[in-house]
Formats: C-alpha cells, sequence, structure tokens
C-alpha cells in the first residue's frame, strides 16, 4: 500500500467501481464519496476504501468530504469527477428548476472539488484531477440541452483548470466518453459498448503519463461507434 490516496466522487456501479479496482490494485488508498453511501458498502469491502456521503453540488459538503478523506486517508493525490444530471424533452418543456440543478451537479460540483483538491495540491506542485466528460460536451443533442449545457461547462473548466495548473504540476484530464459503457462488469461479447475497465486502464494511463507528454483530454469510443 503507498502512501496516495485517490478520491472517487459520484461513485457506484460500472466506470466508478472500475476505477476504484484499478486504484485500489495499484497500492492507492480510495475514498469513495456518493450523495448514498450505504449503496457503496459492497464496492467498499472489495476494494478495502472508505465510503462517505456528499451532496457534491454543495460547497459546506463538498469541504466537508475533504476535510475527513485528509484526515483518514491523507490528502488525495488523484480526484475524480463523475457525477452528471439531465433532464430529458423539448426545450420549451423543460422545468427550468430541474435543469438548473442538472447543471449545479454536472458543472458546479466538479468546481468545487477542483477547488478543493487544488488547495491540497498547490503547496505540492503536484497530483491529477480526471473528469469525466461525455458526447454532449463536444455536441449537442436534440431534446438534451440541459446535459450539454452542464457536459460543455465539464469541459470548459477542465481545459482552462489545465492551462493554470499544468505549469504548476497538477495534471488535469478530461474523458470524452462517446458511447454507451457496459452496465455489467466487462464489455459486451460484440464489443458495442465501452468496457468500464478499458476505461479504467485509460484513466490509469493517463494518471502515468510523463510530464514532458502530458495530455489533457483523452476521446474514448466503442470501434463501431460513429464519430
Amino acid at each position: 500500500m503507498s502512501d496516495k490516496t485517490a478520491l472517487i466522487i459520484g461513485a457506484g456501479a460500472g466506470l466508478s467501481a472500475s476505477l476504484a479496482r484499478t486504484f485500489a490494485t495499484n497500492g492507492y488508498k480510495v475514498a469513495l464519496a456518493a450523495r448514498n453511501a450505504d449503496k457503496l458498502a459492497d464496492l467498499a469491502k472489495e476494494t478495502g476504501a472508505k465510503a462517505y456521503a456528499c451532496d457534491a453540488a454543495s460547497p459546506q459538503e463538498m469541504a466537508g468530504l475533504f476535510a475527513s478523506v485528509d484526515r483518514d486517508l491523507g490528502e488525495p493525490e488523484v480526484a475524480v469527477y463523475n457525477p452528471s444530471a439531465r433532464v430529458r424533452g423539448p426545450v420549451h418543456e423543460l422545468d427550468a428548476d430541474k435543469v438548473r440543478d442538472a447543471m449545479l451537479i454536472t458543472g458546479y460540483g466538479a468546481f468545487l472539488m477542483a477547488q478543493e483538491a487544488v488547495k491540497r495540491m498547490l503547496p505540492n506542485n503536484r497530483g491529477t484531477l480526471l473528469f469525466t466528460g461525455a458526447s454532449a460536451g463536444v455536441k449537442g443533442f436534440p431534446n438534451s440541452s440541459s446535459f450539454a449545457m452542464g457536459k460543455f461547462a465539464l469541459r470548459g473548466l477542465a481545459q482552462a483548470l489545465a492551462r493554470e495548473l499544468h505549469p504548476q504540476g497538477i495534471h488535469v484530464g478530461h474523458f470524452v466518453i462517446d458511447g454507451g459503457i457496459a452496465s455489467s462488469y466487462g464489455a459486451k461479447e460484440d464489443d458495442s459498448t465501452l468496457s468500464p475497465d478499458a476505461i479504467a486502464e485509460t484513466y490509469w494511463q493517463f494518471v502515468n503519463q510523463h510530464r514532458s507528454a502530458w495530455a489533457w483530454e483523452v476521446e474514448l469510443r466503442p470501434w463501431v461507434e460513429k464519430f
């Protein structure tokens, strides 16, 4: 076990679970955060992780999460932001309050995570921030305006942070997940969806990039997915 800690916000089944397994297998102490921490019990037991409850769109709860992780496991060396929300439907029919809440979860919560993480990473001039994006962050789709707004905001945040923080030793990554992620462990036999384990492996490779050749964005899609 190393002295490094990885914090995964928006944890659950699928990609988050694969990320938790990947970091734990590679010696990281793992912190898992979700609005409902009870659902993380099995994954926490499997990976030796510690689970926390957190509303990602709340500044107070985000600050409290980081304080708890600092105390229990040590300041995060890697912080991953996975949460997102959407309200589907024609723009003229959308509930404005629900759209606002979706944007807070998808974009504002990512800012809150970054702010807390960077406060801890800057004194050491190292650390990694990882943001899980989607196709909607580079192209808007009909009846999905709220998701496009949130994911465009997430991508803009990541790009701005990369330009601000890379010269200070903090690696920032945005991942465009262009396709459906297999809901079960591993990919389907026909590879028509992205394997969460394969995505997690790419995140791990990103964390270990040499600083002379840092990326800030990676697009991932199944081989059958159209651009």
